[in-house]
């Protein structure tokens, strides 16, 4: 009996964290016979943990990671956006193509895929405790040579970023596996539905 309860609440812990993707509007088989999508990423508007704007969310840890060591929070700052164009983009392009059999950098592509960021979770692991990352999004599939011209939006909630060995002590590790894992899912999801 105490064995069942235990993995009762593990089943409604994990539940959680739960990775949900769902298509809210259009129709995803214009993409029938495409190989391969231009890619854009925004981070406009986006909330980040607690914060409604990541404006406040940055100001608040430069000034923390300042108090320890100056100049430490301007660092911090570069390394929180410089991530996204080295890391983030990268690893959600590799794994979208991976699972949807599309490339991601055709310029020319006549649908382009927007990923939109709208809410960060950066998480935190600090040796004996932790919380894993997550990222929220919407994905719009646009006309390329129409950008306002929406052919469908996907929303995917709760993508989950974290190292399963426990080493993602640095934030940037921890949303990189984020943006692959929605990568992963979505290009899984657009293969299924077109």
């Amino acid at each position: 009996m105490k064995h069942v309860i235990i993995v009762m609440l593990l089943g409604l812990s994990m539940t959680g964290y739960a990775q949900k993707i769902k298509l809210i509007e259009g129709n995803l088989s214009v993409l029938k016979g495409q190989k391969s999508l231009k890619t854009e990423f925004t981070y406009d508007n986006m909330a980040v943990g607690k914060y409604p704007n990541e404006a406040d969310y940055i100001a608040k840890k430069k000034s923390d990671y300042d108090e320890k060591e100056a100049g430490k929070g301007d660092k911090w700052a570069e390394d929180w956006v410089s991530d996204r164009q080295e890391r983030f983009e990268p690893q959600f392009r590799e794994l979208f193509s991976r699972y949807s059999d599309m490339s991601t950098v055709d310029e020319d592509a006549p649908y382009t895929l927007i990923f939109k960021t709208t809410k960060t979770e950066p998480g935190w692991n600090i040796g004996i405790s932790r919380s894993p990352a997550y990222i929220d999004g919407e994905v719009w599939i646009v006309d390329s040579s129409s950008p306002d011209k929406v052919v469908a939006k996907i929303t995917i909630t709760k993508s989950p970023g974290r190292d399963a060995m426990g080493y993602d002590y640095e934030t940037g590790a921890r949303l990189e596996e984020a943006y692959a894992k929605a990568g992963k899912e979505i290009g899984a999801f657009i293969k299924k539905s077109k």
